[in-house]
């Protein structure tokens, strides 16, 4: 699962980034929704067509079911707001379009400031980033700042639960704005669902 800033606007590089997303594919399904970055690169067109050819799996406010045996998991994934769609009561619709009924839900979106939002639509799993972890770490307190969120955002990495609906924010690999990572290492996040 992949959710978005594959690519740096402001430094382009996608050749770096299908090469990782080439050599996932070969690993296991691998599934991707934008993020703010490919949208602002004026690129995502393009990149698009070069994931896909790449075996990668993007959903753009769509689902689909994942079956094993005799469970099934509804994978929702929708476009990081910046390229389609105005935030708010949008996002909530783009939700409910692409999952209705109650099957369990696991939902790709880029935007962990929205949590609120998920949690409100019964989501039970949502995977996100954004947040670079709040690129500086504060030992004991969490992220410094992240974009949507401020000084000192409630969402930038690791579990976080409310009601029935568990976010996981992905620290990610990269940096954007700044280009140090203080007490914030990269990371690749596993889960493992269990009933």
């Amino acid at each position: 699962m992949f959710t978005g800033d594959l690519v740096d606007a402001r430094r382009y590089e996608e050749e770096v980034s299908l090469t990782l997303m080439k050599r996932l594919v070969a690993i296991a399904p691998t599934y991707f929704v934008t993020g703010n970055h490919e949208w602002s690169s004026g690129q995502f067109a393009a990149l698009e067509v070069k994931l896909r050819d790449a075996g990668v799996q993007v959903l753009r406010n769509e689902a689909m079911q994942l079956t094993r045996a005799a469970a099934s998991i509804r994978l929702l994934g929708i476009d990081d707001p910046l390229g389609s769609y105005d935030e708010g009561n949008t996002v909530a619709s783009a939700i409910t379009s692409a999952a209705p009924g109650n099957a369990f839900t696991l939902l790709l979106s880029h935007r962990p400031e929205w949590f609120s939002v998920y949690v409100n639509l019964g989501v039970d799993v949502v995977f996100s980033g954004h947040a670079h972890g709040g690129q500086v770490r504060i030992p004991f307190v969490g992220g410094l700042i992240a974009p949507n969120q401020g000084w000192l955002p409630a969402y930038t990495a690791g579990a976080h639960q409310n009601e029935a609906t568990t976010m996981i924010v992905s620290r990610g690999l990269g940096n954007s704005v700044i280009s140090q990572r203080v007490f914030n290492r990269p990371e690749i996040v596993v889960v493992t669902l269990r009933r």
